[in-house]
């Protein structure tokens, strides 16, 4: 058996030129820069104090004090022993950050369309087209690197699943296995959910065409296969699917047993996210055609109209400098959707959108079927909150949304249903690309294939210039600003950014048009014969670039890109970080700075701050915030051991004062101890808490644990925290009489062990957030440690699996040399 290096090289050249690609759209990254990610910088808060536990103890913390005072890092990038499948991902992203997305991107589409016996030069079209999806680009501009990454490894997914699908079924086996192991290894099951259903509309499509003819032995052959692989390549990611598992009950994202909300008003239960947060970012209706005219409703919240725009004059015509007018048509507020913020328009392309429609009368069967289906329950999900016909549209106005949220398993877990739009940001490029398949196809008539075109430049064309011609008169181009905006500036600049808005509604439309005539008349002249396949592809490919870099270089580009160290150092020590730097207690700081407010992650990286920036923080702490800490209970502060409070201007200058808390310390003896019937009682009892030497304990813990009510404290009881760091905690007591004490320290249910004198005993939550504990007269030693054994089970499994995998990849291996020989 010969290997044929001739056969490979094109793919090999391919991938050389998505390496080129992906380097050369981020370019700075050549000169040792790196992307600003807004993201990113919280992230680096948050887990500064985990990762300088790491490189000073050579071991992994899966607790930080840095941040909501106290949680779980494993949605912080907490490194699990044996996960294998991390180190493969690794390095798969060797290109410098956000190239390596975009490489993932191109090269995971790239092989889904292989595994569809595409031509790889079209395959390495339709990449192109994937990977400078505007929002795919969007979300490395902002940080969205987890959304990203799981977004990347989709088309591999699915790559696996389609090649059992045709039989393959070792091939396709080992591929889902790792595909799917990568998938869940970029940890945002958002995505790999909206995978899932994608997947789902794709299994349909198959299982009627099975049935159809008459091979549905075969279809749940490969049902069973696939199974199998994802069973596999979930057990190579058990520790992290276990540990969020675990958290995620703990977390915002999990049912509270409150039935009350800070204000009083009864809390609507759920076990979910609230019908509001999930819908907040939903798309409008209008909005769909940014997927094909950029900037239809103004592009992004804010635009650069430029020197030569209404707005620009409107701000001199009010005397501002001309420098000042400029700053402010820079920034002009063109959006005029429903959406509270927006990046950039989720803008697919003129050019692909054409050789969809195309598609759609060019393509048969399943094929066309999955990838229709999945664009348009991808839309109608993308909705959320709106439907047809309603104006004012509330959280439950849309029926198919309400379906999901109450009927469809996990769906309510989700918050920003738009971002499900990436689904049909993958199905159209596949669909679109194989317009080009069927056009290049020889078997089929070019009458057929003219028809088709016909129909298509009527329905694409003919849309963008309706719009051209009857979008003033269509549409009022008002946004949500321009009341707030007349009350400041006046009617008349709120006109003049009105005529901004129609400018590039107009001029992008044009655009689309133009694009649209351009792709129909290169495939014309193939089918007439005046151009041939490699010209028209070249076309294509320069066609797509044009049109989605040129839009995708208006919101990421080299401007983005600052030097290494303001990315890894994002924060720097202001004076009151200092200040508070040189006390070396345990203690927990407030940052009430507008800093502090703009970068919440920001204290975390110095000390250990009761701010932070997490979609899934502890749910007990969140509602402590609410009930307590955000109506400034000092109490609640004091109990809390906040030493300091960041003060701060506007123009920056920051101090900290310690003369607002009266710290309860690390932790103390209380002389009593109160129960609580509900939850809503025990949060409650807090506004009156006197928590230096009163506690609140559910009263089902109180039983449970056979807890006194009082306790008499000696006048020289103390305990002392002796030993800090984020995993562990060690203090020594000393009291003539048996005591209860308060720690002040966020309590966790799973995988913190009490010790006292190294023998395990319980602990028990009280004052609704924190850790408490009986405590025997005289001298012990008290000791707290994180050990999750949701983290051991998890590594071993996943152990476990790696090598199943490896024998599997090597058995395969074995399997097919052997065929193949006997072949020869």
């Amino acid at each position: 058996m010969a290997f044929s290096f001739k056969k490979i090289l094109p793919h090999l050249l391919v991938v050389l030129g998505f390496v080129v690609l992906s380097l050369a759209y981020f370019s700075p990254v050549l000169k040792g820069k790196k992307i600003f990610q807004s993201d990113i910088m919280h992230y680096i808060g948050m887990a500064q104090q985990q990762k300088a536990f790491s490189a000073t103890e050579n071991e992994e913390t899966y607790w930080t004090n840095s941040a909501f005072g106290g949680m779980p890092t494993y949605q912080l990038g907490a490194k699990y022993p044996h996960n294998y499948i991390k180190k493969l991902d690794l390095g798969l992203r060797f290109l410098p950050r956000p190239a390596d997305y975009l490489f993932l991107y191109f090269i995971g589409f790239y092989i889904l369309l292989l595994s569809l016996k595409v031509d790889y030069k079209l395959s390495a079209l339709g990449a192109l087209a994937f990977g400078f999806s505007t929002y795919l680009i969007i979300i490395l501009g902002v940080g969205h690197n987890a959304k990203a990454h799981a977004i990347a490894y989709m088309p591999l997914v699915l790559s696996g699943i389609i090649l059992v699908f045709r039989q393959k079924y070792i091939l396709g086996f080992l591929l889902t296995i790792i595909a799917m192991g990568l998938e869940i290894v970029a940890n945002h099951f958002q995505m790999t959910y909206y995978l899932l259903l994608l997947v789902l509309v794709l299994g349909l499509a198959y299982l009627i065409d099975a049935y159809r003819r008459k091979m549905l032995p075969h279809f749940f052959k490969s049902i069973g296969i696939l199974v199998v692989a994802v069973i596999i390549s979930i057990g190579l990611n058990a520790t992290n699917i276990l540990a969020t598992q675990e958290y995620v009950k703990e977390s915002t994202r999990g049912q509270s047993e409150l039935t009350i909300n800070a204000d009083g008003s009864p809390k609507v239960q759920t076990d979910g996210l609230s019908r509001e947060y999930i819908t907040e970012y939903s798309y409008g209706l209008l909005e769909t055609f940014n997927l094909y005219i950029p900037r239809f409703m103004g592009g992004g919240s804010t635009e650069d109209v430029g020197k030569d725009s209404e707005t620009y004059k409107a701000y001199i015509n009010l005397g501002v400098s001309p420098i000042d007018a400029l700053d402010g048509s820079k920034n002009a507020y063109t959006y005029w959707g429903d959406q509270t913020i927006v990046e950039a328009p989720a803008y697919v392309g003129a050019v692909i959108l054409f050789l969809f429609v195309l598609a759609l009368f060019l393509v048969k069967g399943r094929l066309k079927w999955w990838l229709v289906g999945g664009t348009f329950l991808s839309w109608l999900l993308s909705l959320g909150k709106n439907w047809f016909f309603v104006t004012n549209p509330q959280p439950d106005s849309n029926p198919i949304t309400n379906f999901f949220i109450d009927y469809v398993p996990l769906y309510d877990k989700f918050r920003a249903v738009s971002s499900i739009q990436v689904l049909l940001e993958l199905c159209i490029p596949v669909l679109g690309i194989f317009a080009l398949v069927r056009i290049f196809n020889e078997f089929e008539k070019n009458e057929e294939k003219l028809k088709a075109l016909k129909y298509a430049v009527a329905i694409t064309a003919g849309l963008a210039l309706i719009f051209l011609l009857f979008g003033s008169s269509l549409f009022d181009f008002v946004g949500a600003r321009d009341g707030q905006l007349r009350e400041i500036y006046g009617q008349p600049f709120v006109d003049a950014l009105i005529e901004d808005r129609k400018s590039l509604f107009t001029s992008d439309s044009i655009r689309t048009l133009v694009l649209v005539l351009l792709s129909a008349g290169t495939i014309f002249m193939y089918l007439k014969e005046k151009w041939n396949e490699k010209v028209v592809i070249l076309v294509f490919a320069g066609l797509l670039l044009f049109d989605l870099v040129g839009v995708n270089r208006n919101y990421v580009n080299s401007d983005d890109f600052v030097s290494a160290r303001q990315v890894d150092k994002p924060y720097q020590a202001t004076t009151a970080d200092q200040e508070i730097l040189k006390d070396d207690g345990h203690f927990r700081v407030l940052d009430a700075s507008p800093e502090g407010r703009q970068k919440p992650a920001r204290a975390a990286y110095f000390h250990n701050s009761l701010s932070g920036y997490h979609a899934a923080k502890l749910g007990r702490f969140d509602e402590l915030f609410d009930f307590h800490i955000a109506k400034n209970n000092v109490e609640v502060l004091n109990m809390l051991n906040t030493k300091y409070v960041i003060l701060g201007d506007e123009s920056g200058r920051t101090a900290a004062s310690t003369e607002y808390f009266q710290p309860n310390g690390n932790a103390w003896y209380v002389s009593k101890l109160k129960s609580a019937p509900t939850a809503n009682d025990e949060i409650l009892a807090l506004d009156s808490l006197k928590t230096k030497t009163e506690a609140i304990i559910n009263q089902t813990a109180f039983v449970d644990y056979n807890l006194d009510r009082d306790y008499e404290v000696d006048s020289l009881a103390q305990i002392k925290l002796i030993e800090a760091k984020p995993n562990y905690l060690k203090y020594e007591s000393n009291s003539s009489n048996k005591g209860y004490a308060v720690f002040s320290e966020i309590y966790y249910s799973n995988g913190w062990i009490s010790k006292i004198d190294g023998k395990e005993v319980p602990h028990q939550r009280v004052n609704y957030a924190l850790r408490g504990m009986e405590i025997p007269a005289g001298k012990h030693t008290i000791e707290f440690s994180f050990e999750p054994q949701v983290v051991k089970t998890g590594s071993s499994i996943a152990l476990a699996s790696s090598i199943l995998v490896m024998l599997l990849v090597l058995g395969g291996l074995f399997y097919s040399f052997r065929n193949k020989t006997s072949e020869d």
